[in-house]
C-alpha cells in the first residue's frame, strides 16, 4: 500500500504491529520523551507529507498520559502536512462519561472528542463505544466497529443448542440480542441499578437461563463488579454452565483473578483492543485478535471503500 503511514504511541504497540502485518506496511517509528518539567514530547520519525496517516492508540491506563500522547501525535502529523489524519482508537475510555447525570459535572466523552478534532484528527475509527450517543460527540466522520463476529466465531466451537446470551443490564441488551441472533441463541438481561463506579445491584434476570448454557456478554469489564453481581442472580436460577465475554478486557484492580477464581465460570473471553499483561493472564482467559478487522477497515478507509459493508452495526445484523 502506497502513501500510507501508520504510527502508534506507547499504549498498545503490539496491536499496531499486528495491524501493520495484516496491511503489509511497516509501522512507522515514533518517539515519546519527557521534558525535565514532566511535559511529554512526541516526534513522528517518518515523513507524513500528503500521506494518509493512521494513529493507533487506545485510551488505556494511564489514560491521561496516553490521551496527551495521542493529541501530540495528531498535532505533529498536522504540522508535518499530513494529507489526512485518522485516529484508530480501539478503546475510548472517556465514552463512559456520556451524560450529565449529576449537577456540575463535565461530559468528558464530548470534551475529549473535541480535543482530538482540535488537535488535527480528521476521522476516527473506534471499536464498541460504550453507548451509541458517543458516536455523535465527534464532529468528524466516525467508523464504529464491533467485535461480535470475532466473539461469535469463537463460541461456535461449542454446542449452542441450549445457549442463552445474558446482558448484565438493559442498556447492553440490544448488542446481546444481536450477538444471540448471530449464534442462534436466546437472550436475557439483568435489571441493574448502579450506585457508584464499582457498586451495582442486579435484582432479577429477565429471560430463560435455568438449565441453559449462559454466555454473559458486556462491552467492557473493568473491576468486574457487575459480572460478579450478575453471577449471584444466575446461581439462584441454576444455569448449566457460565462463560463470560466482552470486547474490552480492562480487568482493573485484580478483576481477572477474582473472576477466574469463580468455580462456575468456565471461560473468560475478550479481545485485544486493550493490552492484557501476560503475567496477569489465567488459564480461563482467551484473548481474540481484532487486528484483522481493524486492518481491513484501515485498508477500506484508505482506498475510499465502504466500511459499513463489512462492519454493520449490531442493530442491522
Amino acid at each position: 500500500m502506497r502513501d500510507i503511514a501508520v504510527f502508534t504511541g506507547s499504549a498498545h504497540p503490539e496491536l499496531a504491529d499486528e495491524v501493520c502485518a495484516h496491511l503489509g506496511v511497516p509501522l512507522s517509528p515514533s518517539r515519546v520523551s519527557r521534558f525535565a518539567n514532566d511535559c511529554l514530547e512526541v516526534q513522528l520519525q517518518a515523513s507524513c507529507r500528503e500521506k494518509d496517516v493512521f494513529l493507533v492508540q487506545p485510551l488505556v491506563a494511564p489514560v491521561q498520559e496516553h490521551l496527551v500522547e495521542l493529541l501530540l501525535m495528531c498535532d505533529a502529523a498536522r504540522g508535518a502536512s499530513a494529507g489526512r489524519i485518522t485516529v484508530v482508537m480501539p478503546h475510548y475510555s472517556y465514552a463512559r462519561s456520556d451524560k450529565k447525570d449529576a449537577p456540575r459535572i463535565s461530559i468528558g466523552g464530548r470534551l475529549v472528542a473535541d480535543l482530538m478534532v482540535s488537535a488535527g484528527a480528521s476521522r476516527v475509527l473506534a471499536m464498541t463505544l460504550h453507548s451509541p450517543q458517543v458516536h455523535g460527540f465527534f464532529s468528524v466522520p466516525v467508523d464504529h466497529l464491533h467485535a461480535l463476529r470475532e466473539l461469535a466465531a469463537h463460541f461456535r466451537q461449542y454446542d449452542l443448542t441450549r445457549t442463552t446470551v445474558v446482558s448484565p443490564d438493559l442498556g447492553n441488551a440490544k448488542e446481546a440480542a444481536a450477538f444471540a441472533r448471530m449464534i442462534g441463541a436466546q437472550v436475557a438481561a439483568g435489571a441493574k441499578q448502579r450506585f457508584a463506579d464499582d457498586r451495582v445491584s442486579i435484582n432479577s434476570v429477565i429471560g430463560e437461563v435455568a438449565g441453559r448454557d449462559v454466555i454473559v456478554l458486556d462491552d467492557e469489564i473493568a473491576k468486574g463488579s457487575t459480572v460478579l453481581e450478575l453471577l449471584e442472580r444466575l446461581r439462584e436460577l441454576g444455569p448449566r454452565s457460565i462463560r463470560v465475554a466482552c470486547t474490552h478486557g480492562l480487568f482493573a484492580a485484580g478483576a481477572l483473578k477474582r473472576l477466574s477464581e469463580q468455580p462456575d465460570i468456565l471461560e473468560i473471553v475478550c479481545t485485544n483492543t486493550v493490552p492484557v499483561p501476560v503475567d496477569e493472564r489465567t488459564e480461563k482467559l482467551k484473548v481474540l485478535s481484532i487486528a484483522p478487522a481493524l486492518a481491513e477497515a484501515v485498508r477500506r478507509i484508505h482506498n475510499g471503500e465502504s466500511v459499513s459493508a463489512l462492519f454493520d452495526a449490531p442493530s442491522r445484523e
